[in-house]
This record gives C-alpha cells, structure tokens and sequence, in this order.
C-alpha cells in the first residue's frame, strides 16, 4: 500500500462548474501566483491519501487480473512507481462484458424508475463532494496536474457534471408522432444496452464523467477501460458508486493497455456501443474494430490544433494572458489547446514580447506546492515528444523567444516554450504537440486567417479575441471547429456540447446531445379503431 503523508491542507475548495474561471478571473489570470519559473515558495499542500484499489472492478468486486499480471503506475513529478495495478486482458474484457451484459439484461438497473437511477447518481455526486481532497490528490498524484487545479476546479467540475446527468434521468422519453391514417404513433427511448469506454490520462475524472455520466442516466450498463498512466483514480471513485447504491456489474472498470485490453474492448461482439477520448490515429483503429465486429454505435473525441486568433483591435494584455492560458493550461496536455496563436501583425511585435515575458513567469514545480501552474507531463514518452518537436522549430527556422529545456533532473518537466516566426507548414504548426509549446504566427487581414485557421486535418475548437461584434460573428461563422470561443477559452459548463469536426472525431460529448449516444429509437405504431377521433 502507497501512501502520502499530511503536510498542510487547502481549505475546502470553492463550487466550480466549468474551467472559465480560469481563464477570466480566477487567481491564475489575476497573476497572483507569478514567481519565477525556478521557484515556488508557498507550503507543500498534501493531503493525507492512500492508494487503496489496483485491481480490475467487475460485477461490484475488486479482482485480481485473470492473468495475474499487474503493471507500475508511476509517479510523473520524479518516475518513481506509486503502486502496482492489475493488468487486463482479453479474458478481463470478457468477464467484465459479461457482467454488464447480466447486469442489462437481467439486473435491476434498466427495469428501476428513472427516478431510482437518479437518485443513486444524486448521492454518488454527493459522495464525490464529500472526498473532494481525497480524490484530487489521487488525481495529482497520478497525473502530474497542479493540485489547486484539481481540487478547486475539476473535481467540483466532476460533482456538477454527475449531478447535471441524475437531473435529466427521469426526463428522457419519446414522441407522440402524427400520422397519414387511423394509427396512432410513439417512439420509445431505450438504452442501447452494454456501452465499452476508454478514456485518456489528461482529464482521467473529466472524461469518466463525459462517458459514465450519460451512460448511466439512460439505464445502460458500462465497462470502462482507463488509460495505462492514470488507472488509479477511477478505480477510487467508482467504488464510492457502489456505496452509492450502484447495482453490481452496472459498471466494470478494467485498468490496462490499448493494444489488448481497449483492442478487446472495442472488437467485442457483445458491446453495442463504444465511446472513445484519445489520438486520431488510435481512433482510427478504435472505429475500425468496431465496425468489423458487429457495427456498434461509435463516438470519437480525438486531437486538436486549435486557432487562438487575436485581432488588431484586441487589448493586448488581456489577450496575451488569455492566449497563455489556452496553450499552457494543464501542461499544454489539452485537446483543445489555442496551440496555433494568430496575431495580427499591427500588433504582433507588442504580443511577441508580452507573450515571452508571461510564459517566463510561469511558475513550475512540485504539483503538490501551492502556487504551482504547471507541474510534469505524463510520462518520459511525452516529454521525448515534446523536446523532439522543439528541436524540429528550431531547426525549421522558427525563433526560440524563451523555454525549450528540460525543466530540472528529475521527473517529466518541461520549461514553458515560446516560439515566433512560426510557418504554416511547420511541425509545430501543424501536428498536436500536447505540451507547453506555444506557437505564434502571424496574419493580415480576416480572409486570410480564415483559410489558415481552417487549413487544418483537424477542427475540434478556436478562440478569437476581439472587441468587434461584425469580426467575431464572421469568424463564428467561418471557422470549420466543434466550438468556438469568444473572449474566453475552455469554459466546459455541463451542459455544452463539446466535439469536433474533420479528424477531430464524430459526435457530441455533455449536454442534451450526449443522451443520444446511449439510447436506441424504437417506433410503436398501433391502429385507431374510430378515425374520427383523428
């Protein structure tokens, strides 16, 4: 058993629903916590935490890999392994879909009153809000982020989100449809039956609520599979749903790697429905074995390189600040990251300059400290990855304004990178780097960042800063992205939708429009013994 010991304790953190507190007045955008990028000087904040669940959870117990093989979680601020996890498989993949399939086919959930549903996710929320500290540190721990960002903003985000799916369970039903003769018409809103998850390790919690929550509200059972880097706090929270009421089997947690456990898991005759947060490339495949299975219904969240388009009538601060915010929040590690800063070129020069200045203040460190903004990237892969594409902007001719190091000796840290003079067609323009490299380009007029901007494989998000109503509402309009952000950047309420077009991935994620992803149509057409109540 791994355990972190108390140092000092955050008060508990404030209600958030959304990440735009971030980026509009939060301590982060006010700079109250800009030190130097080699200092943090504010106390330790470790809460008390222990790592008490690293086996696969099928029907209600945690289990033991059928295998017996388990595989290291590592700790991203210094490599070292916080804990040793069950390993899935196929056979676990199985087991696990069979629980579901029980559970759906057989089990209370799908048959109990929208209302019982709802109430279990309700005291499942309340749970969450009662762990909060708990939860978080897991998160941090395993994950890398800066711990006030989980504790004071996702995870509060995480109890909204469940809260915002046990209100809708007992509001979905169907339509009384008119038709051309003496019948009378309704259509039925059913679960579409087993859902197979696989969620990322950027946003671990964030997405296991994207994917259960819906899941859950429309009465399906679910086997979720969580990225190899971050098994660990899914597992913690799902138990906390089983105290919750949760049926067993209802929901299956299987820790383990894509090419086995997600491979069997999207293949999987006996799954309806597969959801899926990760690379386009990987999507791909993930899209490609569902279809040759038995056609299951598929919902992708795949990469981004997202334009953060600062017009010339911008004040320049707010939108420096705001631009930093979109790229190197959470590490950089963002799908909808503003990785691709259009500046106008009046005022590229005054960006360039504030932008550097910004990003040499930002402080990194020990996630656990307070004050921190950045902590690690995910592990020694992605840090690989980022220098490489580093090095490729240097030698493409871009100009290093300031970063561009290994942050330290030890763990996965990366100096807050900035580059000028970037090209359309360079690497770093071009491919999602998912890390702290920000990217500035330079533009002329609306029509031509407009055709840079959508001159893009992907299309998942876009923000524009600019106090002209006629210039945003052009480029509302314009952009080839999913969302589109004005004077503003990741604000994720729950109940907007969230999704991309082009090779950013097919369907919607929160809101109304995620309900559909788990629910079947069924028509019922009857006759009318007297037409002349037609």
């Amino acid at each position: 058993m791994a355990t972190r010991r108390i140092s000092s304790l955050l008060s508990r953190p404030f209600a958030a629903s959304s990440l735009r507190s971030l980026g509009r007045n939060s301590s982060w955008s006010r700079g109250i916590y800009r030190f130097s990028t080699a200092t943090a000087t504010e106390e330790v904040i470790t809460p008390p935490v222990q790592v008490e669940h690293t086996q696969l959870l099928i029907n209600g117990q945690f289990v033991d890999a059928a295998s017996g093989r388990t595989f290291p979680t590592l700790d991203p601020r210094t490599g070292e392994v916080i804990a040793h996890v069950a390993e899935g498989e196929d056979e676990d993949i199985n087991r696990a879909v069979s629980a579901a399939r029980k559970a759906f086919d057989e089990g209370p959930w799908p048959k109990m009153t929208a209302y019982e549903r709802s109430r279990i996710i309700y005291r499942f929320a309340d749970l969450l809000e009662k762990h909060n500290d708990e939860i978080a540190a897991i998160e941090t721990w395993d994950n890398g982020k800066p711990y006030e960002q989980s504790a004071k903003v996702e995870i509060p985000m995480l109890t909204r989100l469940f809260r915002y799916y046990a209100g809708w369970a007992d509001k979905i039903h169907g339509l009384t449809v008119p038709a051309d003769g003496p019948y009378h018409v309704q259509t039925l809103h059913e679960p579409i039956g087993v859902a197979g998850q696989i969620i990322p390790w950027n946003f671990p919690l964030l997405m296991y609520a994207w994917k259960v929550g819906p899941a859950l509200a429309c009465g399906n059972a679910v086997v979720l599979k969580t990225a190899e880097q971050t098994p660990l706090s899914a597992l913690y929270v799902s138990k906390l749903f089983h105290e919750a009421g949760l049926p067993p089997g209802v929901l299956n947690v299987i820790s383990g790697f894509g090419p086995t456990a997600g491979a069997a898991l999207a293949s999987h005759m006996d799954v309806e429905k597969v959801a899926f947060t990760g690379s386009t490339d990987t999507g791909k495949i993930v899209l490609e074995l569902a279809a040759r299975s038995n056609l299951k219904k598929v919902t992708l969240e795949l990469g981004g390189k997202s334009p953060f388009i600062v017009c010339e009538d911008a004040d320049i601060d707010k939108a420096v600040e705001l631009a930093h915010f979109a790229l190197f929040f959470n590490q950089g590690q963002c799908c909808c990251a503003g990785s691709r800063t259009f500046v106008h070129e009046n005022v590229y020069d005054e960006f360039i300059e504030k932008a550097k200045a910004r990003a040499m203040k930002r402080v990194v460190g020990d996630p656990f400290k307070k004050g921190v903004e950045q902590g690690p990237q995910i592990d020694a892969e992605q840090l690989e990855k980022v220098l490489k594409y580093i090095r490729a902007g240097i030698e493409c001719g871009a100009t290093l304004e300031t970063g561009g190091e290994r942050f330290g000796t030890k763990g996965y840290f990366i100096q807050p990178t900035v580059f000028s003079n970037v090209e359309d067609g360079m690497p770093i323009a071009t491919d999602e780097i998912f890390g702290p490299v920000q990217s500035i380009l330079k533009f002329k007029d609306l029509d031509d960042v407009i055709r840079r901007a959508n001159k893009s494989r992907y299309g998942l998000a876009a923000g524009v800063f600019t106090k002209n109503i006629e210039t945003a509402n052009t480029l509302m309009r314009a952009l080839r992205v999913g969302t589109v952000w004005i004077n503003c950047f990741d604000v994720f309420d729950a109940a907007i939708p969230f999704g991309g077009y082009k090779m950013s991935g097919q369907g919607r994620e929160k809101g109304i429009y995620s309900l559909s992803n788990y629910l079947q149509v069924k028509a019922v057409v009857s006759p009318l013994k007297n037409p002349a109540w037609l």
